[in-house]
C-alpha cells in the first residue's frame, strides 16, 4: 500500500469532505458524551436548541460567529500564502484598543465616524503583522514565533494603555478604557438583541475576499506564493510585494475583528475581551480548508458549538469542555480528510 499524489482534485471531493470531517468528530465526541453518562443523540439536540432555539440565543450565536468570521478569514488569507499569521489575537487587541483611543478624539458625524474607526481599527492590525513580515524578509525570521510572541506582547500594551492614560475615570478602578460614544457604536440588526451590522460587514468580506483570490491578478500571485513560491518568483511574481499586501489584507481583518467587537458588542477594551478569537480563527479557517465563503459557515458551527454546549452542560450535567473537544476533534479529522484530497491510496 502506498499514497499517491492526485493529479486532480474533482470539486465534490471539496465539497463533501468538510461535511464528512465534521460528522466524524461529532461521532467521536459523541463516544466522550456517552461515557459521561449522557444520552449522545439528546446532547447534541440541546446544543442546537441552545444554540438557535430561541430569538435570543440565535442572536447570540451570530455574534459570537462574527468575531471568528473576521479572524477566520484573516488566517485563511494569508495561510493560502504560505504566510504563518498566529498573531490575530494580538491585532484583534490592538484593533480594539486604537478604536477606543480615537473615539474619543473623533468629533464627527456617525456615518462618517464610524467607517473612519473601523479604518483606524484595520489599519492598527496592519501595522502589528507587519513587523514580523518584516523580519521574516529582512533576516529570514519564521514569522510562526514572531508573531505568536507578538501576541502577548499586544496583550500586555492594551493592559498598560487601559491602566494608564485610556483608563475609565468611572470604572471605580476595574481596568478598562474609556467607553465608546454613543454615535460610534454600529446599528443593531434585530431590536432588544446584541446582532450588530458587523455580522453583515463580515459576510461580505467573506465575498469580497473570495472575489479578491479567484477573479484577480493579486489572488493569483498570493495563491502562486503560496503553492509555489520558487516557482512563482521564476514566473515573475514580486513575492515581497505581495506578502506584504497579504499581510495588510490579513492583519486588517484581524483588527477590524477587535474594532467591530468593541463597537458592536462591549463599548470598551479589557483585557478579557477575547475569549480567544484569534486563536480559535486558525482552527475556523482550516475548518474551511481556506475557503472565504466555508469561513462564514465554518465560524457559525463553531459558535454553534460554544454557545449550545452552555445549555446541553445545564440540561444533562456534563462540562461544557465538550463544545472546545467537539472543535479539536472537527480540527483534527479535517485535517486527515484534506490529506486524502491530495494523496490516494494505492496498491
Amino acid at each position: 500500500m502506498r499514497f499517491e499524489r492526485r493529479e486532480h482534485r474533482p470539486l465534490y471531493l471539496l465539497i463533501v469532505t468538510p461535511v464528512i470531517a465534521v460528522i466524524a468528530a461529532l461521532a467521536l465526541a459523541g463516544i466522550l458524551i456517552s461515557i459521561a453518562g449522557a444520552p449522545v443523540i439528546d446532547a447534541y439536540w440541546r446544543i442546537l436548541t441552545g444554540a438557535f432555539g430561541s430569538r435570543l440565543s440565535a442572536t447570540e450565536t451570530l455574534t459570537r460567529a462574527t468575531p471568528l468570521m473576521l479572524t477566520g478569514l484573516a488566517a485563511a488569507v494569508a495561510f493560502r500564502a504560505r504566510l504563518w499569521n498566529i498573531g490575530a489575537e494580538g491585532q484583534f487587541y490592538l484593533g480594539a484598543v486604537a478604536v477606543a483611543a480615537a473615539s474619543s478624539k473623533l468629533l464627527l458625524p456617525a456615518p462618517i465616524l464610524i467607517p473612519l474607526l473601523l479604518l483606524v481599527g484595520a489599519i492598527a492590525g496592519m501595522v502589528l503583522i507587519l513587523i514580523p513580515l518584516w523580519l521574516r524578509l529582512r533576516f529570514s525570521v519564521d514569522e510562526v514565533v514572531t508573531s505568536l510572541l507578538l501576541n502577548f506582547i499586544a496583550v500586555l500594551f492594551v493592559s498598560m494603555l487601559i491602566d494608564g492614560i485610556l483608563k475609565d475615570p468611572l470604572a471605580f478602578g476595574w481596568p478598562q478604557s474609556q467607553s465608546v460614544s454613543d454615535h460610534a457604536m454600529l446599528p443593531k440588526l434585530i431590536a432588544r438583541s446584541r446582532l450588530h451590522i458587523g455580522f453583515v460587514i463580515a459576510i461580505a468580506l467573506a465575498v469580497v475576499v473570495h472575489f479578491i483570490q479567484s477573479r484577480t491578478v493579486f489572488g493569483m500571485q498570493s495563491r502562486a506564493a503560496g503553492l509555489n513560491p520558487g516557482g512563482a518568483v521564476f514566473a515573475g511574481v514580486p513575492l515581497a510585494r505581495t506578502l506584504v499586501k497579504v499581510a495588510c489584507l490579513s492583519g486588517g481583518l484581524a483588527g477590524l475583528a477587535g474594532a467591530i467587537e468593541v463597537m458592536g458588542v462591549k463599548g470598551y477594551v479589557t483585557t478579557d475581551l477575547s475569549p480567544g478569537f484569534g486563536y480559535a480563527g486558525i482552527v475556523v479557517a482550516m475548518l474551511a480548508n481556506l475557503n472565504p465563503l466555508g469561513v462564514v459557515f465554518a465560524a457559525i458551527f463553531t459558535a454553534t458549538m460554544f454557545v449550545g454546549a452552555d445549555g446541553m452542560s445545564r440540561g444533562l450535567g456534563i462540562p461544557t469542555y465538550i463544545a472546545d473537544v467537539t472543535v479539536a476533534l472537527s480540527l483534527l479529522t479535517m485535517l486527515i480528510a484534506l490529506f486524502f484530497t491530495q494523496y490516494r491510496i494505492r496498491r
